[in-house]
């Protein structure tokens, strides 16, 4: 961890609130339960993000087999574990504070799954890939909880997540573009951050309640996205009595189009049925799904 500088002295244009959503909770996988705040029918698409989910699951239930083809999942760990394999041999425990940055490519199948006998929390954010990425080979990029950066001053803390702030720079590698940091705020304390004046970006309360903006805006509680509008940068003010922890993310819009189906995000409905079809007969990238089962599959 780092001691910084405590805020940048101002900004040109700060981005302001322009939508709220109050995300509910849903069933999802087997048996989960997630508070979908992206990819609903209020908010389908956020460029490029196509999907935001805080989710809780308890054996038995969890997201057993499934694939994924055109974008990339980020599971970030609030609490417990979850299992993860898929068909490429890929096997890992993600617990508490661990990230997984999976880039799903050509195809994935895979399974995650709670371990242990309390609930598993966490968010799963998915970002979209630009035409010519999906395609590529499947990669992985984990971090457990102690490699993540962090940065503190004395009332804010930020667990560098992906791109930069407080002078700390993410390793990790986002090929669409991303910023995504964990911020933890101090009663009575103001956080001013830079954001590309170029990226969409949004705002998701954990714990406490946050102002966001400007300071006479109400304050905002926990499982609620704040979608920001055009601006370099973002004031936030903690005027409660008990910490405020919040993720802020932003990304790069790719300017294409989106055609979802489920799991399989591609820029057209060719492109779909082509992944249709892939899938079902178990080629071009999803071969090794002819003969594979999870663990959690083969033993029930």
């Amino acid at each position: 961890m780092s001691e910084t500088e405590e805020i940048p002295s101002f900004l040109q244009k700060p981005r302001r609130v322009v939508r709220k959503f109050l995300a509910r909770p849903q069933h999802e996988g087997n048996g989960a339960i997630v508070r979908r705040s992206i990819g609903r029918y209020e908010l389908k698409y956020f460029d490029p993000f196509l999907v935001l989910d805080e989710f809780s699951v308890a054996t038995p239930a969890g997201f057993p087999d499934h694939p994924h083809r055109g974008f990339e999942t980020v599971t970030y760990m609030l609490e417990g574990a979850i299992k993860h394999e898929d068909f490429e041999g890929h096997v890992g425990m993600l617990k508490t504070g661990d990230l997984q940055w999976m880039t799903a490519g050509r195809g994935i199948v895979h399974s995650e799954m709670p371990v242990g006998s309390g609930i598993s929390k966490g968010l799963q954010l998915w970002i979209n890939l630009q035409s010519n990425n999906k395609m590529i080979e499947p990669k992985y990029q984990e971090m457990k909880r102690e490699e993540i950066l962090t940065a503190s001053t004395t009332d804010i803390n930020v667990r560098v997540i992906a791109s930069e702030a407080m002078g700390v720079l993410s390793p990790v590698y986002t090929r669409t573009p991303t910023m995504y940091l964990d911020f933890t705020l101090k009663p009575s304390a103001h956080l001013r951050q830079p954001i590309n004046p170029t990226w969409n970006s949004f705002a998701y309360i954990l714990q406490g309640e946050g102002i966001f903006g400007t300071e006479k805006s109400d304050p905002v509680g926990p499982h609620n996205l704040l979608l920001l509008g055009h601006g370099d940068g973002i004031d936030v003010w903690n005027k409660s009595i008990r910490p405020l922890r919040f993720v802020l993310v932003g990304g790069e819009p790719l300017g294409e189009p989106v055609a979802q189906f489920g799991p399989f995000v591609m820029n057209n409905d060719e492109e779909i049925d082509q992944t249709i079809n892939d899938f079902n007969l178990c080629i071009n990238g999803f071969e090794k799904a002819k003969h594979w089962r999870s663990t959690e599959l083969m033993g029930s």
